[in-house]
């Protein structure tokens, strides 16, 4: 009988236990801590590290399955002269050998696909602390997945609480995706470039074009270089308890990408050996203003652009890709921007380019 009563209570504890398995939820949202943990949400999707890189101090967040986190634990303490105390992030795309999956990043700056790259971000502060809240982007030379990236480092600071600054000095301000920016420059073995918004927000959506395409046209960054991640998050110098991603999307289109948009080319005029083609009119034609455009169109063989104005042209083949520049990405619904280029070709040939197309 005591082999009975064992044998019913083992199956008893086993049914117990699995009872308790079952009731586990699936992809549970988990509360980091250690200074380099990580984990992966939405199916690996996209992947949150607590990333506690410039300090010793505490710190954890609690990691929600939508895409964002909150961070709950944070005693950091550092001097506002210096660096801050960690990052943590949630991002897309590779870092340090950990990757998220379906980004298709690495991706070269002048790939056609570049262009329609999008990401969105909604963010929740506190009152108090010395933080950033900002998006950081890296490019490489190289499909680097591994390692420091060594091209450039593009911040976007949507809002920051204490006295912080980027790495550098400001060079500039600007107005993009939306907004007017300060904006920044240094260099710590690869080029900072940091974007400093004018008036605070707790989101944005845009492309990621929108804000390369300003780095190039001030020569701290290159179209043959790689995207290899993008990352949003914050910069804690002093706390940090309550700063939060509400929710956090990276892909091609975006969550709120402004409809479509139609490009027209006009031959202005042409000779034996060459044309100019002005304007090139583009047009929003969606319903919800467009941040950023990418116009392609083919380049027939034997071409050569000389030169171009009023957009940022890069040639793969036969494709020329063109990006809006840094004065004209905005487009409210129906409303216009125009660029135009010039080209040389052999003698006795009269083609132009054709086929173009607009995202």
């Amino acid at each position: 009988m005591r082999n009975a009563h064992t044998h019913l209570l083992i199956g008893a504890i086993l049914a117990l236990l699995a009872g308790c398995l079952v009731a586990a939820p699936a992809q549970a949202a988990p509360v980091l801590c250690d200074k380099y943990a990580s984990t992966t949400v939405q199916n690996g999707r996209y992947v949150v590290i607590n990333n506690v890189w410039g300090a010793d101090t505490a710190q954890c967040i609690d990691v929600n399955q939508n895409g964002g986190f909150t961070v709950t634990q944070a005693a950091h303490n550092k001097p506002t002269n210096g660096a801050p105390a960690s990052y943590p992030a949630v991002y897309a795309g590779c870092h340090y050998a950990t990757c998220s999956t379906g980004s298709n990043l690495p991706m070269q700056a002048s790939s056609p696909s570049f262009g329609s790259l999008r990401t969105a971000v909604s963010m929740t502060y506190p009152s108090g602390g010395v933080w950033d809240a900002a998006y950081d982007i890296w490019f490489d030379p190289t499909p680097r997945t591994d390692g420091q990236n060594t091209g450039a480092e593009i911040m976007v600071w949507l809002n920051r609480m204490g006295s912080i600054q980027p790495v550098g000095s400001q060079i500039g301000t600007v107005n993009l995706a939306g907004g007017t920016w300060q904006v920044w420059y240094g260099n710590i073995g690869w080029n900072v470039i940091s974007y400093v918004r004018t008036s605070p927000t707790a989101s944005m959506d845009f492309t990621i074009d929108t804000f390369l395409s300003d780095a190039i046209g001030r020569g701290y960054a290159q179209r043959s270089w790689y995207l290899t991640s993008v990352q949003a998050g914050f910069e804690p110098w002093v706390g940090g308890a309550g700063l939060a991603v509400n929710s956090f999307s990276f892909g091609s289109g975006g969550s709120n990408s402004g409809g479509g948009c139609t490009a027209a080319a006009t031959t202005q005029s042409q000779w034996q050996g060459g044309y100019v083609i002005q304007p090139v009119t583009v047009t929003n034609t969606g319903s919800a203003t467009k941040n950023g455009w990418t116009v392609t169109f083919t380049l027939p063989a034997g071409h050569t652009i000389t030169g171009s104005w009023n957009a940022t042209l890069s040639v793969s083949g036969s494709t020329v890709t063109a990006r809006n520049a840094g004065g004209n990405g905005t487009l409210a619904p129906n409303a216009s921007t125009s660029f135009g280029f010039q080209a040389t070709r052999p003698g006795g040939n009269s083609q132009v380019p054709s086929g173009y197309t607009c995202a």
